[in-house]
């Protein structure tokens, strides 16, 4: 992001001139518009962003630690103090073409205070790259964490993956990955838990809505990037959370995905935090006296 630039402009409506090939569906469009059922959303992430800009000026924080050559491919550390501590990996929501990793950091404090370290993920959005492309990244992100642990001071044993809405999918999509064949001395299990908050599991739904028109899904990503229709790559466990004043959709996607990914060796879990809509659930996380942050602590490995 370039000098100067306000970092929560990045949530404003992408505009593709482009035709359509499904027809909006009203009721798919109200339930998957949050920023539309939110009309204070873009006050909110100002107030975020100038919360996470004075977040940074006092953290113990390695800033902008390129994990790729694109512009957006940085990731903010932000330690604990505490030898050997968790490993909590954000990444942020937008649906995949709005937002910025500068936006939160003001997650970071309350877990720095309870011995977790924090890393803020940015990735590059669409329509300049395809969903596809964003999945490979963030995958690309998790293994350089990975790989360059002991320089950052954090541990690379207990790495656990946190999204929110995109954020979510993309979280459960690093699921799906196995790791070894994705680079050389990646473990099976680099990610220890995943923990998506309110995240896209069917993508099918989305090709009816105004959201989708800077996604350019091809059919065969619809398929293969619905971590509904793909199987976890470990037996990392799951805590799947969704805020409880969520629409009828974000409900649904989060027990398809539960459903989809029940197995016996598998540790599965739901979450409703009371009262939360979309925007309102990403402060909830930041808020140590939360329930939502206690159940996050206790699931970290």
């Amino acid at each position: 992001m370039g000098v100067g630039q306000n970092p929560a402009r990045h949530y404003l409506k992408v505009s593709i001139d482009m035709a359509r090939p499904f027809a909006i569906d009203p009721r798919l469009e109200d339930n998957y518009n949050n920023m539309a059922r939110r009309p204070d959303a873009p006050a909110l992430i100002q107030q975020w962003a100038e919360r996470s800009a004075d977040c940074r000026k006092n953290a113990d924080a390695t800033l902008d630690c390129a994990y790729g050559s694109g512009e957006r491919e940085r990731i903010d550390i932000f330690r604990c103090g505490s030898k050997d501590a968790a490993l909590l990996v954000y990444l942020h929501g937008g649906y995949w073409q709005r937002g910025d990793k500068s936006i939160y950091s003001f997650i970071a404090p309350a877990f720095n205070a309870a011995g977790v370290d924090v890393a803020i993920v940015g990735y590059p959005l669409c329509p300049q790259v395809s969903m596809s492309d964003i999945v490979g990244r963030t995958r690309d992100a998790l293994a350089w964490l990975y790989r360059n642990a002991k320089s950052l001071g954090i541990c690379a044993d207990r790495i656990n993956l946190c999204g929110h809405s995109a954020g979510g999918h993309l979280t459960a999509m690093a699921l799906t990955t196995a790791w070894p064949d994705h680079g050389d001395a990646l473990p099976a299990d680099l990610i220890k838990s995943g923990i998506p908050l309110s995240g896209l599991y069917l993508l099918e739904p989305l090709l009816h809505t105004t959201i989708a028109d800077a996604l350019h899904l091809t059919a065969d990503e619809v398929q293969q990037l619905s971590p509904c229709y793909s199987k976890p790559a470990t037996a990392a466990p799951l805590l799947a959370i969704v805020g409880g004043a969520e629409s009828d959709e974000f409900f649904r996607q989060t027990a398809e995905l539960i459903n989809a990914w029940s197995r016996p060796d598998l540790q599965t879990d739901r979450f409703v935090e009371p009262d939360v809509d979309h925007f309102d659930l990403v402060d909830r996380l930041a808020t140590a006296n939360s329930e939502i942050f206690r159940r996050v602590i206790d699931w970290l490995r």
